[in-house]
Parts: C-alpha cells; structure tokens; sequence
C-alpha cells in the first residue's frame, strides 16, 4: 500500500477501469480530483457549464459504448448537470458523475456550508441508477469498482460518486484498484424460448422492434429478420442496428404502412413506444414477444411472451429455436416492404424545407459519420428521413428531449471518435443552451460541425400555440444574434445559407475545414412543414 490522497485513489481506480478522458468544470470542493487528474496526465476536457460536461460524458459513452466519466461540483453543479444524467438515464448509457461534498465536519449539518445541498445522495438516486459517498480514502478503489459494475451490469446506465471536500486530498494507506466482474445477465428460460418460437410459426406478418438494449445484438437480429422476413423498426435509441440500407431495416414512417398487417411483435431491448403507445391502434388479434435484460420491462408492457434476458444470447437462442421449428414465409412479403418502403420515401419529401436538407447531409456524410440530433423541425423530420447505417451513429436525447443537448453530446462524441465526421442538428433555441461550449470546441480543437437551423422561434411550441390555443404566441419567438458573427468572434468557422441549394458547398467546406464550424441556416418563421404527420400517425379508416 501506498500514501494516497482521495483524489489520487478515485484516478487509480479509473485508471483501472481504462479511463484515460474526463469531462470537468473544477471548483473549490474537488481541487484535490483535478489535481490527481493532472498528475495522472489524464486528457481532461473542460467546459463552460456544468450540463455541458453531462453531455460530452454522454456523447463519449454514446458513440462508444464505453463509461463517459465527468466531474462538477457539488450542489448547483449537480444539478446544473442534471439534465445530462436525466438524458444518460433514458438512453440507458454509462456515465459517471463525480462530484464533491461539503467537508467531513459539516456533513448532514445544514449550516449553509459552500455548495451545500439538502441530502444530495438522495436527490441524485432518484435519477440516477446508482449513487454513494467515498468517505475515505481507502474506500475508493471498491466503490469506484461498484460504479463502473453498476453502471455495465444489467440495463445500463448513469451512476454517481460524491467525497467530501477534506477528502481529496487527505491521505492514507490504500490498496490497488481492482475491477469488478460485470454482473451475468439472466440465461433466457428454455420454455419460453419454445413458447416464442412456436408463436413466431403461427405468424404471416412479424414486425421486429429494437431500442438501445439491442445493439450488441445487430448479427442475431438481422439473421432473425432474414429468416421471417420480418422489417426491423427502431424510433431513435436502436436506429442502425439494421442498416437503413437493408431492405428490411425500415424507418418507422415506412414500417407504419405495414402496421394494419402485423399479426406478431418482437420487441428486443427496447421499450416498444412505437407499437404500444405512439402508433393510434393495434391490429385486432396482434402477439407479442419482448426480449428484455431488465425485468420491469415486462410490467411495463406485458407481452404474450416474455423472455428476461440479454439481447444477443435472447435472440441467438430464439433464432435456435425458429430454426429447428421452422418458418413458413408468406409469398410476395418482401416486394410489400420493399414497395411500402419506396412509398414513403415519396411522401416524406412533403416534409420541406427539412428533407431537402436532410437528403443532402445524408448524401455528403460517410455512412460512419455521426449525426447529433435535437429538438427542433429538421431534428423531428430526421427521426424517419435521415437514413442511418451503423449503430451509435445516430445520437438522441431519448424520450428525455433535452433541448439542448445536441451540441455539446456532438462534442463528446467527436473527443471519443476523433477522425470521424460529426455533425450536430440544433434549432436556434436549442443552440442558445450552449452556445458558449463554441470557446470549449475551439480550445480543444473539437471539430465538430453545428447546424443551426434559425427560424427566430422555439419553432414546435409556436406551431402548437397557433393551432391549439387559437393562434395566441407567447414566449416562443425569438430575437437572435448574427450565428456566423457570434462563431466567429469564438474563432470558430463560419457560413450562412437560405437554402438547400447552397447547403451542400457550404456543408463539404465545414467538413473539409476539420476544425469547429457553424452553418447557420435562415428558415423564415412559420414556413416549415409540420413533420408530425408521420410521427403521430393516424389510424386507417375503412375502405
């Protein structure tokens, strides 16, 4: 054993585990961390607001897979990052928070102390998915390997550790890190297993959903879809798991003209929003099976059959099963998802100015580029009009849609994938959230490529005002800077357009520039499509 400081012995252990970036905003109660983090000569990337340092941690773990690891203080600095660990929660992503604490002697005082927070253990356990204090020195190397267990066992997710500010740099004995096992996953029950198959064998017309969960899954899911000829539909999370590419890896814009035909849902680590909830109906008579690592799911909506398990070893032994029970494919199966595919792909071009600019960041990027969204108009539109052909390259808020989010989730992504295009879609109100991360993405060289979309309004409240609450506006338009002035005052690159035309020049010179950049991209108010027609879908009526 060794004299180690508490800050030092929380760096060990994520040395440990392979952390080797960290996303901060130092202050008073952890500058015994940021001093261990710079002995260590960990890359450490700081920030202008602490919700941007969430982010970036999420955007790391999200295009990754990988823990995203970040640090603010505690208090308003946890919950400024709140947002971010509310997102990470939703997404289902590894991110840990670490934070400080008042010292030792005013714990659970309530004297006012710097930063102080009401029960902050308790405040953070109720959106993340595991949180405890080091209170010690010595204590860190285990809880820091509880952490990185908690947040990669079972359904993923965000994690936080606090230390009291004494802490970080008082010094002891302490022991070597060592990592945890992850936790096994639940083996899929063999009976279920059966039941499922045999209920896939009795369909004419399955339909298979995925989300986040099953992304580990993609070669035993597209082998599934292959032998049922079943589409493969994910909303946001689970979007490249089959390629938008494949015949059967469908938008959800798409899978909805087949939806009055599904007789079977699959739904494979994902919580089946499209099918249960956001589409109008259900066809008379529809089954379901659900694979699923956390059992809540289940309760949530519960299926004909369950089975509790991870993905990928779920889906390989489905898949077993089907093979030895055999599928009977329905003729002409493909040509109706090929035709309801080419379909759609006519009738979202209605969606406009949105996809003419889509079309062409699709056209331009590499199929491994990364593409950030974000609330806004062309965001929205992109959920079903921006083709994706690889997992974790399509990155969300989730059902959290944390406006402001896509920015500052495009730069950590692009600090954990740096020789891969990065682009951020962001309205003009989402931007403004974090706007001042532009000094972040120059001071780091963080090339990533922000498209502002300013119609001078919160665009989707101003359309709700208007036709919902009898044309009265209030709150969402908005007065804006000059976007290509602002950038470049930061030192950042810069362009405007005002329409799709002089997208594409402007788009392959920020891409070729390889620093930040930002389009700004004139939309006049009011004069975008709605693109909700294909996300809350109607229902049929009768011929």
């Amino acid at each position: 054993m060794a004299s180690t400081s508490g800050g030092e012995a929380i760096v060990s252990g994520l040395a440990a585990h392979g952390v080797d970036t960290v996303f901060g905003l130092p202050g008073a109660q952890i500058y015994g961390l940021f001093d261990a983090f710079q002995q260590a000569q960990l890359k450490v990337i700081g920030a202008r607001h602490e919700q941007a340092c969430g982010y970036m941690a999420y955007g790391y773990a999200r295009s990754t897979g990988r823990p995203g690891v970040f640090s603010v203080v505690p208090g308003p600095g946890v919950l400024n990052a709140g947002a971010a660990l509310l997102t990470a929660l939703g997404g289902n992503e590894p991110v840990l928070c670490l934070t400080g604490q008042v010292p030792t002697a005013f714990l659970d005082k309530g004297r006012g102390h710097l930063h102080e927070m009401p029960d902050q253990l308790a405040t953070l356990r109720s959106f993340v998915k595991w949180a405890d204090r080091i209170e010690y020195p010595d204590a860190a190397p285990s809880l820091v390997s509880r952490a990185f267990q908690e947040m990669q066992s079972g359904r993923r997710g965000p994690v936080a550790l606090e230390m009291p500010w004494d802490v970080f740099t008082q010094r002891a004995d302490v022991g070597a890190a060592k990592p945890f096992d992850i936790l096994p996953p639940p083996q899929p029950d063999s009976e279920r297993i059966k039941a499922a198959a045999e209920r896939i064998a009795g369909s004419r017309a399955p339909m298979i959903f995925v989300g986040s969960g099953a992304i580990e899954a993609r070669d035993e899911i597209l082998a599934l879809a292959e032998m049922l000829d079943a589409p493969v539909v994910a909303f946001r999370s689970g979007r490249g798991i089959v390629s938008n590419a494949h015949e059967l890896g469908m938008t959800m814009a798409a899978a909805y003209e087949l939806w009055p035909q599904t007789d079977l849902i699959i739904g494979i680590g994902t919580r089946m929003e499209l099918p249960t909830w956001r589409w109008p109906y259900r066809p008379d008579g529809q089954k379901s099976i659900r694979i699923d690592i956390d059992p809540a799911e289940m309760r949530r909506f519960t299926p004909d059959t369950a089975i509790v398990a991870d993905a990928r070893e779920g889906t390989r032994e489905l898949l077993a099963a089907v093979q030895r029970r055999g599928f009977a494919r329905q003729p002409g199966r493909r040509d109706a998802i090929r035709a309801a595919s080419a379909s759609t792909q006519k009738q979202i071009q209605s969606i406009q100015p949105q996809m003419s600019y889509l079309n062409i960041l699709r056209e331009v990027l590499p199929a491994n580029a990364i593409v950030t969204d974000e609330l806004s108009q062309v965001g929205f539109a992109s959920w079903y009009g921006f083709p994706v052909y690889e997992p974790r390259t399509f990155i969300t808020s989730g059902y959290q849609g944390t406006l402001g989010a896509g920015f500052p989730t495009a730069l950590g992504a692009k600090v954990a994938n740096p020789d891969r295009p990065v682009v951020a879609i962001t309205g003009d109100g989402g931007f403004m959230f974090a706007v001042q991360e532009l000094a972040t993405a120059v001071q780091f060289n963080i090339g990533v490529v922000v498209l502002v979309f300013n119609n001078n309004a919160y665009g989707n409240v101003r359309r709700d005002q208007l036709e919902e609450f009898d044309g009265r506006v209030v709150a969402s338009d908005l007065v804006n800077p000059d976007f290509v002035k602002l950038a470049e005052s930061f030192g950042v690159g810069a362009a405007r357009v005002g329409s799709p035309d002089a997208f594409r020049p402007a788009l392959e010179r920020a891409l070729a520039d390889g620093r930040p950049y930002l389009i700004a991209i004139d939309v006049p108010t009011g004069s975008e499509a709605s693109p909700w027609a294909f996300i809350r879908r109607q229902k049929p009526q009768p011929a």
